[in-house]
């Protein structure tokens, strides 16, 4: 299994995934000319207008972006893909949409059959267990949390590490200590902006500059390095739903 699991699209000063790059030419290295796009994370339905903004730094890695829209047989587009991409926005409606059309089993079968997957913010989040650490409001019922259990562990993308001035709710952190309390043998991975993990047999790795920040239940959150070892997350168990 081969994935790529980003944090985020937008970074300061650049253009839209522009600093994924390289991670795209790197984890593709040359071997997928075409890549198939599930676009159903953009709330406002312009899928094709998602393709066109994510295309652009496909385009300079190499890799064409096709949205799986424009298939008449959507599955069928997953079955005969080269490497699936998944693009960020709404996790909730991501799933909603991916499990109506069929297309996560679909996606499942052929990723764990060694088709790459790419994905950033709730295309990460799509790769774990369950959705249960995404960060965005829930805008529709998605019938069910569990997601494509790439990986044994959660991933909260976009992490921030305390609040903005004069902001008084809960952080990120608390957050994502209530989730460790219902779910205590499950890890999770905050990802600041800029980072991600590359999972390639089972065994991961970190791409990006900043730390990671990572959770478990009865132990200390700590800050590990891009370059710490995280095998410890792949002996996660799955969250209770």
């Amino acid at each position: 299994m081969r994935l790529l699991l980003l944090s985020n699209a937008k970074t300061e000063g650049m253009r839209y995934l522009e600093y994924a790059i390289p991670h795209f030419q790197s984890f593709f290295a040359g071997k997928v000319e075409r890549a198939l796009f599930i676009p159903f994370a953009n709330a406002a339905g312009d899928y094709l207008g998602f393709e066109a903004k994510a295309a652009v730094a496909f385009a300079e890695a190499g890799i064409q972006l096709e949205s799986v829209t424009r298939f008449a047989d959507p599955v069928a587009a997953v079955r005969d893909a080269q490497a699936v991409v998944v693009g960020g926005g709404s996790t909730w409606k991501l799933l909603r949409d991916v499990r109506a059309l069929g297309l996560l089993d679909a996606i499942r079968a052929r990723v764990q059959d060694g088709m790459p997957y790419a994905g950033w913010s709730a295309g990460a989040n799509l790769a774990c267990p369950t959705i249960m650490t995404t960060n965005d409001m829930p805008i529709c019922d998605p019938k069910g949390f569990d997601a494509l259990n790439f990986v044994p562990f959660q991933i909260n993308p976009h992490y921030l590490h305390g609040n903005p001035p004069g902001f008084k709710g809960e952080t990120r952190e608390e957050r994502i200590t209530e989730f460790g309390s219902l779910n205590p043998d499950t890890w999770v991975a905050g990802l600041r902006e800029g980072t991600g993990f590359v999972v390639e047999d089972g065994v991961v790795r970190m791409v990006g500059e900043l730390d990671c920040r990572v959770f478990k239940a009865g132990t200390e959150p700590c800050e590990l390095a891009a370059s710490a070892d995280f095998s410890f997350l792949m002996t996660s168990q799955a969250p209770r739903a």
